[in-house]
């Protein structure tokens, strides 16, 4: 059982020996240096009176994923002030009101608010609509925009239902199989947008006709991420195709989508956080495991970008902080204490967090998206990446 029946959250810190006063500073210090540190140190920044953004200062321009992210931190936070600026941006800037993609959100905009793209990325969607239900649950709905729950529902019906009736664009999930899409109309998926514990809460907040389908997307998700993650490595790529498999055709963008690259990590961080909260297993907790293992206990040995099956490839990962804050998270299904009788699990697990515990938020303009994955896993790891419900 998890955290939804329970009530209970792990803090794996005070598994590991760390106390209260240790975790409580570390976090408040982290997210202090995050949201109000220095220009070299924040992400975020604060626009006129009631607006914010969340800057993906590697590509200097504002992100779906970076936005709805913030907006997660903030409900966990219970940050009011600085969820409704970031949601008030989004909603001015990045939100579509027509053409194909009208109810999706433009997944890259300048900081100015001018969008650079009129395409949508899924994972945006997917957690504006959870941290909105949050914040409604939390601070109760308000008025116009603020009606949190509203906007959630909203969200969630443009995601299923595009297409349908007449409407313009297409679905962000397969209704056949389950799954979301990489884009609208794709025929692949990324991993790391597999995320069955927001599709267990949609399946009891969302509207009422999308309740099964929700439900059936979570178990869907389980499935898949136990067949997407390779059987010896744990790793899993950044695409695949729905039956797991590293998507091998070149893309317009890219051909190297099918390696364990920077999409790649958070997979390990969402299974961690789905163990917690329903600790559902459909074979795919056994993974971040397999991937710490094969990792190592030689931390400068993961730097390198690596095919799912553990071939090491001659290019050094983008995202280091990122892949250790996001690695140490999927500790959270090791259990504390000995599983087997030669190496430890708890070991290997135990090893992940120390390095994480010891690692510092990174610097430089590459910081955005390693430090997002390490505000969640600080939130995950002490026990305070919750549900409000």
């Amino acid at each position: 059982m998890g955290a939804f029946e329970t009530g209970r959250y792990r803090n794996v810190f005070a598994e590991i020996g760390k106390s209260e006063k240790e975790i409580r500073e570390k976090i408040e210090s982290a997210v202090s240096e995050f949201f109000y540190g220095s220009e070299e140190e924040r992400i975020y920044h604060p626009v006129g009176e009631d607006m914010g953004y969340l800057e993906d200062t590697g590509n200097n321009d504002v992100r779906t994923e970076g936005m709805s992210y913030g907006m997660m931190l903030c409900v966990q936070l219970d940050w009011k002030e600085e969820f409704d600026r970031l949601w008030k941006w989004a909603k001015t800037y990045m939100y579509m009101e027509e053409g194909e993609n009208e109810g999706y959100f433009a997944w890259s905009c300048k900081i100015n608010g001018e969008k650079n793209a009129w395409g949508p990325a899924p994972d945006g969607e997917e957690y504006f609509a959870m941290a909105l239900f949050f914040a409604s649950h939390r601070w109760g709905d308000g008025e116009g925009i603020f009606q949190y729950s509203r906007e959630a529902r909203s969200i969630l019906r443009a995601c299923l239902h595009k297409g349908e009736g007449g409407r313009p664009g297409a679905p962000m999930w397969n209704r056949e199989n389950g799954q979301i899409l990489f884009v609208p109309g794709a025929d692949f998926t990324d991993p790391s947008y597999h995320l069955p514990h927001f599709y267990e809460l949609f399946a009891l907040w969302a509207d009422e006709e999308d309740r099964e389908f929700w439900k059936r997307a979570a178990d869907a998700s389980r499935r898949y991420l136990a067949k997407a993650c390779h059987p010896a490595t744990g790793l899993n790529p950044e695409y695949s195709g729905f039956d797991g498999a590293p998507l091998s055709r070149k893309l317009r963008w890219s051909d190297t989508h099918g390696r364990f690259y920077s999409d790649a990590y958070r997979t390990a961080a969402n299974i961690g956080l789905d163990c917690v909260w329903f600790g559902r297993d459909e074979g795919q907790y056994a993974a971040p495991l397999r991937q710490m293992r094969f990792l190592g206990t030689d931390l400068e040995a993961a730097r390198c970008v690596f095919e799912t099956d553990g071939t090491p490839l001659d290019r050094t990962v983008l995202h280091p902080v990122g892949l250790l804050a996001a690695t140490a998270q999927g500790a959270l299904t090791v259990s504390c204490g000995e599983s087997d009788g030669s190496e430890s699990d708890w070991n290997t697990a135990r090893k992940w967090v120390e390095w994480f515990w010891n690692q510092p938020l990174r610097r430089g303009n590459r910081r955005y998206y390693d430090n997002c994955l390490y505000l969640f896993a600080l939130l995950a790891l002490s026990g305070n990446y919750r549900i409000y419900g």
